[in-house]
């Protein structure tokens, strides 16, 4: 298991979703001068809030999250790398609003002395081998381009308990069991935040690292359908709509029928490719993954 955690952060790269109803982008005039920016700000008016998603570009493509409230804003993963984290506050600013929460699901960063919320047990399970193995490892190999990590103590919130910040309902669920025991939280009723936004493309074997992963990942995706979100995000990927959900249920559900009928990783490739022959991505490196001993 540990393996797997490694790998899953090791390098996470998402394939864009290309939504053609997602909720309308404002024009506030944030985002201008973003051609200098390393990352890329959107912002989109919900029900009640705005949400503003942070696609980094950084080399394991985190994204990160602002909620804005009337009277103030909740921020989700701040970003790990100084110039993200730096275009991140520099918004945050310029949107003239405190900061009430910073909710630290599955991605720790640049927190600084913000109050930070985690799912229950996330805090003690950073500083463990896993997690806190992976961003020793982090350190080492990007040096000073990572911010300082944050050390004040976190809140924890208990799975199936919703908390109410600035007016917003933020209902903390279990995620994927074959991931980080971070929560898939439901923003308002609205959005339907987990680790890994949903994709039209091959999944990545950075989030399904064996075949027991495709049933948890099954099972956690069948869920977010359930929630009545209407939108999806993740701490890799930006924001997807019911139709990417829809189609990773159904790739998940073709892949556990190839595995089935295919008994080694070549002919799985090969029916994969076949079922799916122009969907972007790397078939052949999840089926490593799903077929190594």
């Amino acid at each position: 298991m540990k393996k797997v955690f490694f790998a899953m952060m090791a390098a996470a790269m998402m394939v864009s979703c290309g939504n053609t109803g997602a909720p309308r982008q404002t024009g506030d005039g944030l985002a201008q001068g973003a051609d200098s920016l390393t990352g890329a700000f959107t912002a989109y008016e919900m029900d009640g809030y705005k949400l503003h998603v942070y696609n980094s570009n950084d080399v394991m493509g985190d994204a990160s999250y602002i909620i804005e409230g009337q009277d103030s804003l909740i921020v989700m993963e701040y970003p790990l790398f100084k110039v993200n984290a730096k275009e991140f506050a520099d918004y945050i600013e310029k949107l003239g609003k405190p900061v009430e929460i910073d909710v630290t699901d599955y991605h720790l960063g640049g927190s600084d002395k913000l109050p930070l919320t985690m799912p229950e047990g996330m805090p003690a399970f950073i500083e463990g081998p896993v997690y806190g193995g992976m961003m020793k490892q982090f350190a080492e190999q990007f040096g000073d381009t990572m911010v300082e990590l944050p050390t004040q103590k976190a809140a924890e919130v208990p799975f199936g308990q919703t908390q109410k910040w600035n007016g917003i309902d933020f209902r903390f669920e279990h995620g994927a069991t074959s991931d980080f025991p971070g929560a898939s939280i439901i923003i308002g009723g609205q959005v339907y935040y987990t680790h890994w936004t949903p994709a039209e493309a091959h999944i990545s074997p950075l989030q399904i690292g064996n075949a027991a992963a495709v049933d948890a990942e099954l099972a956690e995706a069948k869920k977010a359908l359930a929630s009545g979100a209407k939108y999806f995000i993740g701490g890799h990927g930006g924001l997807a709509e019911k139709a990417q959900v829809e189609f990773k249920i159904a790739y998940l559900e073709k892949v556990k029928e190839l595995m089935a009928a295919n008994k080694d990783a070549a002919a799985f490739t090969e029916a994969l490719k076949a079922a799916y022959p122009e969907l972007p991505g790397d078939a052949d490196a999840l089926a490593q993954a799903l077929y190594k001993k």
